[in-house]
């Protein structure tokens, strides 16, 4: 994951009233901590901010323009959406040093079909994985191509970067593969369904 450069402007209001205020003039409020240092309230660039979770995903790693020459270099731990208008709201970053480990969730990405007759069910959609700050993976992806039924995939299945490890249980189930139902045993599934019913039926009747 590339590290991408992005303003950010101290904030010396607070309250619900400000951060509307905030997000009026285009930005985006947030709060920069970790390594034991005073939490840090920014506001970023709504637009350029919105750009860069698009490219790079909710694990983005930015560098922080704060103005007189300082920067700082932080992850995007979470991003606050709201609701029902789907703007960002909030963002919490954790400052981090280049070459330090960190531990993020990063989606699982189902590539390929199984073999026919089969049905898939992804179990987990995110894995923890621990990777250097500047080398977090957007994704994992996990193969089914021609798989045959009964096959389960587990965590420490999962094929990672260099330098990344699995901090996911490793007997997490990921992926799991089932024979797909034959039209009998839909049929069947309905008839029992339809009898099951019919007692009921009487019942009001009576």
């Amino acid at each position: 994951m590339s590290e991408v450069r992005l303003a950010a402007e101290p904030r010396t209001e607070f309250g619900k009233g400000a951060a509307r205020r905030t997000r009026r003039a285009g930005k985006i409020p947030a709060v920069l901590y970790g390594h034991g240092s005073d939490p840090k309230h920014l506001a970023l660039p709504a637009l350029e901010f919105a750009r860069v979770v698009r490219e790079h995903g909710h694990n983005a790693v930015l560098t922080l323009d704060l103005g007189d020459g300082n920067s700082e270099l932080a992850l995007t731990k979470t991003v606050t959406t709201h609701p029902i208008k789907n703007y960002i709201e909030h963002v919490d970053l954790l400052l981090v040093q280049r070459g330090e480990q960190v531990t993020v969730d990063v989606p699982v990405v189902v590539t390929g079909e199984p073999a026919p007759a089969t049905l898939l069910t992804q179990e987990l959609t995110v894995v923890s994985l621990q990777a250097e700050a500047l080398h977090i993976p957007e994704q994992v992806e996990v193969s089914v191509a021609g798989v045959a039924a009964g096959t389960q995939i587990h965590a420490s299945e999962l094929v990672l970067p260099r330098g990344v490890t699995l901090a996911t249980d490793a007997e997490a189930l990921v992926v799991n593969i089932v024979p797909a139902p034959t039209a009998a045993q839909l049929e069947a599934e309905g008839t029992t369904t339809v009898e099951a019913g019919e007692p009921a039926e009487a019942t009001a009747e009576a």
